[in-house]
């Protein structure tokens, strides 16, 4: 083939390709043309990467910083949440106070996005050498056990866990505290796994994260013996009478020496349930309700015979 007609060839060979193609560039040309450029001010998040090992960071650090950025409206209109980031690379800090630049190199935006602005133009931070230490683990309680019951010793496992941070951080602490356990009603020892955690929160647990509390709930240490206590006969039916034998009986109660101190004989009332019951002989089982931070733990005699007969008392 001659030279002219490649020439002719290249020109008019796959025609409609050549237009399809001229018609895409002069449609993009005219959008990207008639899109307005614009500035806009987002606040982005600041990420640090490549902080030395055996350095803690001290105090807070500013999670975002402002940016002002320039670009066609249609491209900023499309930049969401994680699309401009703000870089800092701390792989020159060293323990003290230091001062890092940042700069619109050390941010990362979309294609067609300008930096124009950012605030702030430098982070101070400071570095302090990393630690550890194992500190013991204080466990706690709540609420209150069963009248006539008192919290007794606290036993956690394990009794002590590692923390790290800030080596003043770490010289500092002095505990790990432990998620309350509850003994609320307990008459029994309460075993539960807990959650540990740490106040101060440029301290962190190195590995374990919950631990074993064991409370042990005693009878409280002394009793007390109201005697000759009236029994009352509760839910009588209407139009019948009953009578119980013996008429009183004796209740001890336990609790410490300050709840059994204050306790009044008329603050706890020994009782017979009668519902449901007709006319004829009974042996009930004699109930006592609970006194105030003080158990009812013995009734004396614990069951007493009833008799129930019709007509009005």
């Amino acid at each position: 083939m001659t030279p002219a007609r490649r020439v002719v060839s290249w020109l008019f060979g796959n025609l409609w390709l050549k237009a399809l193609s001229l018609g895409l560039a002069l449609m993009l040309w005219m959008v990207v043309a008639g899109d307005e450029t614009v500035e806009r001010g987002l606040r982005v998040p600041l990420e640090l990467t490549q902080v030395p090992a055996g350095l803690e960071l001290l105090g807070d650090v500013p999670a975002t910083v402002d940016v002002r950025v320039r670009g066609a409206s249609g491209t900023l209109s499309r930049v969401g949440a994680g699309d401009v980031v703000a870089v800092l690379d701390l792989h020159t800090a060293q323990p003290g106070r230091r001062l890092f630049p940042l700069t619109a190199d050390q941010v990362r935006v979309p294609f067609g996005v300008e930096i124009m602005q950012l605030q702030p133009s430098a982070v101070t931070m400071a570095f302090e050498p990393s630690a550890s230490r194992e500190i013991r683990i204080v466990p706690a309680v709540d609420g209150r056990p069963a009248p006539g019951y008192v919290v007794g010793p606290l036993d956690v496992e394990p009794k002590v866990v590692e923390v790290i941070g800030p080596d003043s951080a770490v010289q500092r602490a002095t505990e790990v505290v432990a998620e309350p356990v509850s003994v609320v009603g307990a008459t029994a020892n309460v075993r539960q796994s807990v959650v540990l955690g740490l106040l101060d929160p440029a301290l962190r647990l190195k590995t374990t994260r919950a631990a074993t509390v064991t409370v042990h709930v005693l009878p409280a240490p002394l009793e007390r013996t109201l005697h000759s206590q009236a029994i009352h006969l509760w839910n009588l039916a209407p139009n019948l009478q009953a009578e119980a034998t013996p008429a009183a009986v004796d209740l001890t109660l336990r609790g410490n020496r300050e709840a059994l101190g204050r306790l009044a004989s008329d603050e706890v009332t020994a009782y017979i349930d009668l519902a449901g019951l007709g006319p004829g002989q009974y042996t009930l089982a004699v109930h006592a309700d609970f006194a105030r931070d003080a158990g009812v733990t013995r009734v004396a005699p614990d069951a007493v015979k009833v008799r129930i007969t019709s007509g009005k008392p």
